[in-house]
């Protein structure tokens, strides 16, 4: 049921996305850019909207970002419950599991960080 809700949701996005592209797209290359600046994605000089403006609102994008979101799905944690066996990726890019860490019952622990 959540995955149908999220199919609705996303495609509904899309369509009224595309459809404001096709009818005002110089306010929305203005709103797409003012978005790609939050992301810090416009400092990339090496990025041109020209080059991936249009991407979005296509059959790609919709593809894409209901994977994102059903994908998210099975990674969510609550209280009490099992901890979700959330897909990882090793230093040599190779995809584990969570679970695939553990060890006997010692605790597993999670460092989380960031390289700028």
């Amino acid at each position: 049921l959540q995955k149908m809700l999220i199919l609705l949701h996303v495609t509904m996005c899309v369509v009224v996305g595309k459809t404001l592209m096709i009818l005002f797209p110089n306010a929305m290359k203005r709103h797409i850019l003012k978005q790609g600046e939050k992301s810090r994605m416009n400092k990339n000089p090496k990025f041109k909207y020209e080059n991936w403006g249009p991407t979005f609102f296509s059959f790609k994008y919709l593809l894409f970002v209901l994977k994102v979101k059903w994908k998210r799905l099975e990674d969510e944690a609550y209280e009490g419950q099992p901890a979700p066996n959330t897909p990882v990726v090793t230093f040599n890019g190779e995809v584990r599991h969570l679970f695939d860490f553990m060890q006997d019952n010692r605790p597993l622990i999670l460092n989380f960080g960031s390289c700028t």
